[in-house]
């Protein structure tokens, strides 16, 4: 077999990530995600729910952190037209099980159509939880998208941000020069129109994942933590912080291996598995939308290309409620990123 570098010539390809991630660690097979979930009788992995409906609108952004999964930046191509976002809408309408649409990205407000998605989900389920993941740098970027609080708070929208700290110098150390600056002054003008606010109902809650390879710390003890420091020093209010694991792929992946990190982190994400944070896992709940219109059990595996093993449908265009709720989720190494500890989701920490 390759050595690991060998193998990486170029991680902007997925089948280069898969094939990494398959590579066995010392005990072998007994270390694949496969034989864990068949140790507690969870393979195959299948969905207990249709709930979340998870949108990528495009991969463009206006910022290119280091460790973003999605390999986003400005001068990704790949945007939702309002054709596939139509499929969308149909979807969100029919399927009365779902309750929560999760709009993502690149910068999701990017996309020309975004503001035009937003109000027709608004408009055909006005109950529905609609969650736009808004990196705050994009609402200082332009003119255009100065007024993004108060088109959120006008459609309901709950608004989930990455912060990855209370810290210029570690913030700007994962998500670029300036960006923590920014981020501030976006946070101040969402509560200006009561985001964040208690009492408000707008809902503004903020991402934590860890800036090198280790597992995050408590979400209720960072959370704790990241409220105090941000009112004492800068009056910042948000509800709830999120804690997510790193996952080993894209951008990410390319950091472990470059560092000499990936063999350990592989092994502390083992160590750590936890049967009933695996148990709790975001796909047994959550379709995952490509840009294109092809669905995936989660937003990672979108990453990687691995669509939905359902087989009578892996596109929007034929949407199979039946054969998606009784589908084996396709999973491969990274899942251990989603099991380890407390558990990791788009909502963060599970347990």
């Amino acid at each position: 077999m390759k050595s690991l570098k060998a193998q990486l010539h170029s991680l902007s390809d997925p089948k280069v990530e898969i094939d990494v991630l398959e590579q066995r660690h010392p005990g072998g097979s007994e270390n694949d995600f496969q034989s864990y979930l068949e140790r507690i009788g969870l393979f195959p992995l299948r969905p207990t729910s249709l709930e979340i409906f998870q949108v990528n609108v495009g991969k463009m952004c206006n910022q290119t952190c280091k460790h973003c999964h999605v390999d986003a930046g400005p001068d990704r191509k790949e945007i939702m037209d309002r054709d596939t976002m139509a499929l969308c809408l149909e979807v969100i309408r029919r399927e009365q099980t779902l309750n929560c649409v999760d709009i993502t990205g690149g910068a999701p407000e990017m996309n020309p159509d975004f503001r035009w998605f937003v109000t027709e989900i608004r408009t055909i389920r006005p109950e529905i939880k609609l969650i736009v993941r808004c990196n705050l740098t994009i609402i200082l970027a332009n003119p255009k998208f100065y007024d993004l609080p108060q088109f959120f708070k006008e459609n309901g929208v709950e608004v989930v941000s990455s912060l990855p700290y209370f810290t210029a110098i570690r913030t700007d150390s994962q998500r670029g020069d300036g960006v923590f600056g920014k981020s501030l002054e976006a946070l101040k003008m969402l509560n200006a129109v009561g985001y964040g606010v208690e009492g408000s109902g707008l809902i503004l809650n903020l991402v934590y994942n860890p800036s090198g390879a280790f597992l995050p710390a408590s979400q209720t003890g960072l959370e704790n933590e990241f409220k105090k420091k941000l009112w004492e020093r800068f009056r910042v209010m948000f509800n709830s912080l999120f804690t997510i694991t790193n996952i080993p792929i894209s951008r990410f992946l390319d950091y472990l291996i470059n560092s000499g990190n990936y063999e350990n982190y592989m092994e502390k994400l083992l160590a750590s598995f936890n049967p009933a944070a695996a148990a709790g896992v975001m796909c047994r709940n959550t379709i995952s939308v490509g840009w294109d219109g092809f669905l995936y059990d989660c937003d990672f595996n979108q990453m990687l290309e691995l669509k939905v093993a359902a087989p009578s449908t892996t596109h929007l265009r034929v949407w199979d409620t039946d054969g998606l709720s009784s589908r084996p989720i396709v999973i491969n190494n990274h899942c251990f990123g989603c099991t380890a500890g407390a558990g990791s989701s788009c909502g963060g920490a599970t347990l």
